[in-house]
């Protein structure tokens, strides 16, 4: 790490609820390490079950306060954190960049994204409106909307200040308190935020608190009686656990988590923009660590060679580096497990048949090698009997099918428990229409992949998660309908 970065670390590594630091009662931290050097970035603190206790307790003490602030009020304040998150940008950014890994440029369009998600539900707080009901001329029937409480968000590291600010939006807008535990791997940018709102009072004391830790504090979020809904950005293996946790107490549960999602290539379309789709929707500027990347890609025979040699050269354009310089294009995995996770993965494609097209080894630049670097990866052949074309490596590997008949295709589509996104690419807006119809996912692009579009809903079919979110249904979802019924 440059000496110059060594000041944007956040000064305060202990927990942060009721507007104030707290020393973990847990007395335990984590150690945290910057994923392109392996080198140490310090510790934070790790929250057990009595701070937890102690952080809802002063969330829920908010809540009675700030819930009677007026929605236009409560506007003002998230349009305020926005401004200053734009005020923060270069030091936000590269704090992301040198805690998570994920290239500096990149993380500039994360903290705008944040502040875009902010000044969107700014602007919705006056659509949380009830209905009338006709039941008779002597009685008024008619709903509103409250808010439910303490809401956690548990947020995932590939991009944390953007989770941190963006999924924390809609339930503050709503009138809810927050409390957000970071991702035990990148929770620097979380911590310095909320030193940000501290030193500019952008929030009132509880409403918006920072819990650091590992799976204890997650789990104790997850079932405590006094959080009225958690919601998580994470694994499936993660989600099922927060749901059970949850059913104790019947909590609201919200779930964005994994995907094997595929891009689908029909043989009307130019072989370069379906290249190019398929490199972009790979998101290989985060190493592949995106929930959304289109893995699996389907080529027609007709153009699969063609397609699979553009592919491979796109790749070339990806060279992991100095994920603090602006012209890096491709960071590291977020952990030494990560990136052996990539490498297994990578040497089970080979060991099942799969042709490796490129990539498939470490590549640490020079001065980084004791980074977490893996080329980006293109296989070929694949078929869905192997490892790699139906499990998430959640890494920068790419899997190519061929395909003829359609009908056999959207079989092995749909032959997947994730259901989140997938791309379309032909010329034919009938084609696109019956093709998207077809697919088993929440979230369908069109000759394109990858980017998420401020107010529509994003979210997945079967084990990619429950609920919406980035647009009024999230907004929604942060409340509890009342129904009020009186006799004149």
């Amino acid at each position: 790490m440059k000496s110059e970065h060594l000041s944007l670390l956040p000064t305060h590594r202990q927990l942060y609820y009721g507007g104030a630091w707290h020393p973990s009662l847990k007395k335990s931290a984590t150690d945290l390490i910057n994923p392109a050097t392996g080198a140490s970035l310090g510790v934070a603190a790790e929250a057990g079950s009595a701070d937890v206790d102690a952080a809802v307790a002063a969330a829920k003490a908010a809540f009675q306060i700030w819930r009677n602030v007026k929605p236009l009020e409560r506007a003002d304040r998230l349009r305020a954190l926005a401004a200053s998150l734009r005020r923060h940008s270069d030091e936000l950014a590269t704090l992301d960049s040198i805690d998570c890994g994920n290239p500096v440029a990149e993380m500039h369009r994360d903290v705008e994204m944040g502040a875009r998600g902010l000044e969107l539900f700014a602007g919705l707080v006056t659509e949380m409106k009830g209905e009338t009901i006709p039941v008779s001329a002597d009685h008024l029937n008619y709903t509103v909307r409250e808010p439910l409480g303490v809401v956690a968000r548990i947020i995932a590291f590939n991009h944390p200040i953007m989770f941190a600010t963006m999924r924390c939006a809609a339930p503050l807008a709503a009138g809810n308190t927050i409390i957000v535990k970071p991702s035990v791997q990148a929770p620097l940018s979380a911590l310095r935020l909320a030193e940000i709102i501290d030193e500019e009072d952008l929030l009132p004391p509880g409403v918006y608190n920072v819990l650091t830790g590992d799976q204890e504090c997650g789990s104790a979020l997850s079932s405590h009686p006094d959080i009225a809904k958690v919601s998580l950005i994470g694994s499936v293996g993660t989600g099922k656990k927060i749901l059970s946790a949850a059913a104790n107490t019947v909590k609201h549960v919200g779930l964005e988590m994994g995907g094997k999602n595929a891009l689908i290539a029909y043989p009307d379309q130019d072989i370069d923009v379906i290249a190019d789709g398929a490199i972009m929707g790979m998101n290989l500027t985060w190493a592949g660590q995106s929930c959304g990347s289109t893995s699996r890609v389907f080529l027609h025979a007709s153009h699969y060679d063609a397609v699979l040699e553009k592919i491979v050269a796109g790749c070339t354009h990806y060279v992991p580096g100095d994920p603090t310089d602006p012209k890096t294009t491709m960071g590291p995995l977020i952990s030494k497990a990560q990136y052996e996770k990539s490498l297994m993965y990578i040497q089970a494609g080979i060991e099942e048949g799969a042709t490796l097209k490129c990539g498939g080894k470490a590549c640490n630049a020079k001065g980084f090698e004791d980074g977490f670097f893996v080329q980006p990866t293109v296989f070929s052949d694949v078929t869905m009997s192997m490892r790699i074309a139906r499990e998430e490596i959640f890494g920068p590997v790419l899997s190519i099918f061929r395909w003829e008949d359609e009908d056999e295709l959207f079989k092995q589509v749909n032959d997947s428990d994730y259901g989140l996104s997938a791309a379309i690419f032909t010329k034919d807006l009938t084609t696109a229409h019956r093709a998207a119809a077809r697919v088993e996912a929440g979230y369908i692009w069109v000759n394109h992949a990858g980017p998420h579009f401020i107010g529509a809903p994003f979210g997945g079919y079967k084990q990619s998660g429950l609920g919406r979110e980035e647009g009024l249904e999230e907004l929604l979802a942060s409340t509890n309908t009342k129904n009020i019924n009186i006799k004149l």
